[in-house]
């Protein structure tokens, strides 16, 4: 689905697409919270935190950790293979995650993927590490997820967040128009 905006004489043409009847949060301050099983080194948790923040700083949400797993709006964890969620792991290959915009809420990391965590330098920027040869970002992959979990699905911009691949050793943590287009079309803008 493409969307289209006309300002006057100009037309801008969105790559992004809305999931299948429009799900998107009414609470403005959801919580995500981490499986107590998985034992994340706190680098991981800083990391989740950065990816929604990027969606945060362009819409009216705000995001916290709660440690009450129960009570956790969106319910995040690292699993392999088959867990019994009605969805399967591919193993090393393939999938990197997944995630359920409401009224599920889940966000599942494949346990199984090479990932590599930045601790340095976090403002980052779209690009093509030799450190990440063979590994998968994890904040890209989260920034990617959570939008899930917002309500909007693939772009068709390559450039985007969205876009449905990433490949072996890109970080892609800045949004694009086509991004900011999509989640203010659910959302609008941050306040």
């Amino acid at each position: 689905m493409q969307h289209s905006t006309n300002h006057g004489n100009l037309q801008l043409v969105a790559h992004y697409e809305i999931l299948e009847g429009r799900p998107h949060w009414k609470k403005r301050a959801p919580t995500f919270t981490f499986l107590l099983q998985n034992k994340l080194h706190d680098n991981y948790n800083k990391t989740i935190a950065r990816g929604s923040s990027k969606w945060q700083g362009m819409t009216p949400l705000s995001f916290r950790e709660t440690r009450s797993y129960s009570k956790g709006d969106i319910k995040i964890g690292f699993y392999s293979r088959k867990h019994g969620f009605g969805h399967t792991f591919d193993g090393v290959l393939g999938e990197l995650a997944h995630a359920y915009a409401p009224p599920i809420r889940w966000f599942h990391f494949d346990n199984n993927k090479n990932r590599v965590v930045y601790q340095g330098d976090q403002s980052g920027h779209n690009s093509k590490g030799p450190t990440m040869f063979a590994t998968i970002d994890l904040e890209s992959v989260t920034i990617h997820e959570i939008c899930h979990l917002l309500g909007l699905g693939h772009s068709v911009d390559q450039n985007a967040i969205m876009f449905p691949k990433l490949t072996n050793g890109v970080r892609k943590i800045e949004l694009e128009k086509d991004d900011v287009y999509g989640i203010q079309s659910l959302y609008g803008a941050k306040l």
